[in-house]
């Protein structure tokens, strides 16, 4: 295995902790292409204390806590696409996309590009609440029309089984797996030094994820 691409339906949905799950679950190390917000705790710095794996620097660090060519242009920046090739590394790699598939890297370029030009296989998170079943379609299709691999979908949230089914018989993708929500995950992540969540983020990644079929990637 080489790079795992993590994208999701929207924003806020949970694709971090499942990315420091998989990161952890895999002995992987991590990276952010472009971090957008600094007032917070960064993603690689909740995986990195979720997950107690190494994490490469980001590509693009700013400050506004928005779409990446919004906070670029902030800056007085652009983000240039040819800076945010995939990192050289031994083992496995997790990559943590920014919000949904479509999300804007520059005036030119989407997200959704830059995992067509990496190659990689992507796993789409979705949240399991009203509206994920037209959010996770449209987000298969568009991964799809761009030629990227989609090696299945993860749920994030509670149970919602018809909901999961129907995604993925409409969908026809491999259901990977649902990661509940760990109480107190969030709050613990953000405090500095190893999170107290990281043990049971782990177990829950080892009873809910299908680890098995993300590991059979070449």
């Amino acid at each position: 295995m080489s790079a795992l691409v993590v994208t999701g339906t929207d924003t806020g949905i949970g694709k971090t902790v499942f990315s420091a799950g998989l990161v952890q679950a895999l002995g992987a190390r991590y990276w952010k292409p472009v971090q957008a917000g600094l007032e917070e705790a960064t993603d690689s710095e909740v995986v990195a204390r979720l997950s107690g794996q190494e994490v490469l620097a980001e590509g693009y660090r700013l400050q506004l806590p928005a779409s990446p060519h919004l906070a670029a242009e902030a800056e007085g920046v652009e983000i240039d696409p040819a800076q945010l090739s995939l990192p050289a590394c031994d083992g496995p790699l997790v990559v943590e996309g920014a919000g949904g598939v479509m999300v804007p890297l520059n005036r030119r370029m989407l997200y959704l590009d830059l995992f067509a030009r990496w190659g990689a296989p992507v796993i789409l998170c979705a949240r399991t609440q009203l509206g994920t079943i037209n959010h996770t379609l449209l987000s298969l299709q568009a991964l799809r029309a761009a030629g990227c691999r989609v090696l299945g979908v993860v749920f994030i949230g509670a149970p919602e089984r018809e909901v999961e089914d129907s995604i993925c018989l409409f969908g026809k993708v491999v259901h990977l797996g649902r990661l509940p929500m760990i109480p107190g995950l969030g709050k613990a992540a953000a405090r500095p030094g190893r999170a107290a969540g990281s043990d049971a983020l782990a177990r829950a990644f080892a009873t809910h994820i299908k680890l098995d079929l993300i590991r059979e990637v070449p």
